[in-house]
């Protein structure tokens, strides 16, 4: 990377922190030692034995002694050559002290001992010396290579600072020797509205003038410890310190990086004042891989925009995944929304002598690897994040197009039930919506029945009074879904015009091993019933459950025991089985 006029006689930190990285990736020293110690080696054979008079029989061969010399002098030829390859200047000035020390040794064997037989020797050693020089020149033009392809792979084009692959390289190195650091994420705060109002190149000038800040910071070490700032993208950054001795001193750091970037930014005669919010997580405290310390961070600086909480410092906790999770589902259903890629299952309900009344649709999603989201995990943070409206209504769409098809193809007489949130129905275009789905997707009103929580009643009695009247009008059912978990009075109920109760799941599951549980199942049938009101349980799945219900009057079943919820596919495949059995 390029120095500053300022910085000469002294590499900056940064520079210097990416020269070990690159320094790390060559040979190990260890290496260098051994071929060091094998050529000197094979020199001290080459001496014993150049000499030597006498021959020796190998293999049935007879060889002089003094082969041997030439044998091992081609070996200690090629550990110098090896070392001249593998270890730039410290390798290059070895090889050449090495064999220019061997000339004059050479030289008087032949000149001064008259052993004419070590000629062969100098001509190889000079042939060598030429090799070893040509390797270095080359080696030189590889490395100014190199060099300028490591700038352009570890600097960003922008700004200078080091990128996302020198931040992830130093990491993974500084893990490989287990040294205790931290990495910061750190987030711009309202970066965008710079870019909007004032235009990119004005947006760029400001991130410029922020990582030449930062960078200054860095090299000369002003917080008082060792950082690396690189810029991740965009107005992201990520801040690496170490050589601290406490949780304070990180703090005192990032403080120090946060003043810098308080101090006024002028572009183009308008003066900014920015911030941002820094997320912090230490290796090997809060992670212990590269991977997960980056998504600790990252997650400790969402939760702090995700609050509101500009200009601020939070580290890591365990409890921050599970809002980092939450994030991530709400962005999958976001995106499923757009895409229009969520899908619906069937759940057959049967009357209590196991004739097909209909189903229920449930909502169903994957992930872009194609493995199920549980509606567990997606329909609380669609609620939380006020999609639930627009999930129901997807569903609702594809559920209802479907099953106007199905009747069309088969005639049966089935019911498609779907559930509705509180939210959704008090929405003040939800009955356009249902409109809109009974005049496009050629499902009859009759054969569609809306399930909403017993909640609504306490909550918005009034105006969901109003809209279920509206619903029964355009010839819908009603059906209360989870009766009995919920607070409703029998007043509320009295005035609701539903067909249907369902028995929530919690109910049948203790049925059997509750006395009490049992009598309160048989009191909500017996008041559906007196009401006018069918009753479905729902979660059966086991023979003793169904045997209990069917002894206590209730009307319909729902559960695996007589069907777990299908492919829109299979659900056709049963309705037709169904009525071929009638």
């Amino acid at each position: 990377m390029k120095k500053d006029n300022n910085s000469a006689g002294k590499v900056k930190n940064t520079e210097r922190i990416l020269d070990q990285i690159a320094l790390r990736k060559q040979a190990p020293l260890g290496i260098y030692a051994v071929l060091v110690i094998l050529y000197v080696a094979a020199t001290v054979v080459v001496t014993s034995t150049a000499g030597m008079q006498g021959e020796v029989s190998m293999f049935g061969v007879s060889l002089t002694i003094y082969s041997f010399a030439g044998i091992f002098s081609a070996l200690s030829n090629i550990f110098i050559m090896l070392i001249a390859v593998h270890f730039g200047k410290l390798g290059f000035f070895t090889a050449m002290t090495a064999l220019v020390v061997q000339f004059p040794m050479i030289l008087v064997g032949i000149f001064v001992k008259g052993n004419a037989d070590s000629l062969p020797g100098l001509f190889t050693d000079f042939f060598t010396l030429i090799a070893v020089i040509i390797i270095y020149l080359n080696n030189m033009r590889i490395d100014k290579a190199q060099d300028k392809l490591r700038d352009q792979a570890v600097t960003d084009n922008l700004t200078g600072l080091p990128n996302r692959f020198a931040c992830s390289e130093l990491v993974n190195d500084l893990i490989r020797q287990g040294e205790k650091f931290t990495l910061v994420s750190i987030d711009i705060n309202n970066f965008k509205s710079i870019n909007d109002t004032m235009g990119r190149n004005a947006g760029n000038e400001v991130i410029i003038e922020i990582a030449s800040r930062w960078k200054n910071a860095a090299d000369q070490e002003s917080s008082g410890t060792l950082d690396f700032v690189t810029r991740q993208s965009g107005d992201e950054f990520s801040l690496i310190i170490r050589n601290y001795s406490s949780e304070d001193d990180i703090i005192k750091t990032i403080k120090h990086y946060q003043l810098i970037l308080e101090k006024k930014v002028t572009v183009e005669d308008c003066d900014l004042y920015l911030s941002a919010c820094f997320g912090y997580a230490e290796y090997p405290t809060d992670a212990d891989n590269s991977d997960s310390l980056f998504s600790s961070a990252d997650a400790a600086v969402y939760e702090m925009k995700r609050m509101g909480n500009s200009n601020n410092i939070l580290r890591f906790t365990p409890e921050l995944l599970k809002n980092e999770r939450s994030v991530e589902i709400e962005r999958k259903i976001r995106a499923a929304l757009v895409n229009d890629s969520l899908f619906f299952n069937l759940q057959p309900q049967y009357d209590i002598s196991h004739n097909l009344r209909g189903f229920e649709a449930l909502a169903r999603m994957k992930d872009s690897d194609g493995t199920m989201i549980s509606p567990g995990e997606f329909i609380p943070v669609a609620e939380k994040a006020g999609l639930i409206d627009k999930v129901d209504i997807s569903v609702f769409r594809n559920a209802a197009k479907f099953f106007g098809e199905l009747i069309q193809k088969t005639g049966a007489d089935i019911t498609l039930s779907v559930n509705v949130s509180v939210r959704h129905l008090m929405k003040n275009d939800f009955l356009d919506e249902i409109r809109y789905v009974i005049n496009t997707c050629g499902v009859p009103a009759d054969k569609l029945e809306i399930e909403i929580t017993e909640s609504i009643m306490i909550d918005s009695a009034e105006k969901a009074l109003v809209c279920i009247n509206e619903l029964k009008n355009l010839g819908l059912k009603i059906a209360i879904d989870d009766f009995g978990t919920g607070y409703s009075s029998l007043s509320y109920l009295i005035n609701f015009p539903a067909d249907i109760l369902k028995v929530d799941k919690s109910f049948i599951d203790k049925m059997n091993s509750s006395e009490s549980s049992k009598q309160y199942v048989a009191a909500i049938i017996s008041i559906g019933h007196i009401m006018n009101f069918d009753v479905i349980s729902e979660g059966v799945e086991e023979p003793e459950q169904l045997d209990t219900l069917r002894s206590i009057g209730c009307d319909y079943i729902q559960g695996f025991i007589w069907g777990r919820p299908l492919a829109p596919e299979d659900a056709e495949d049963l309705v037709i089985s169904s009525m071929r059995a009638e």
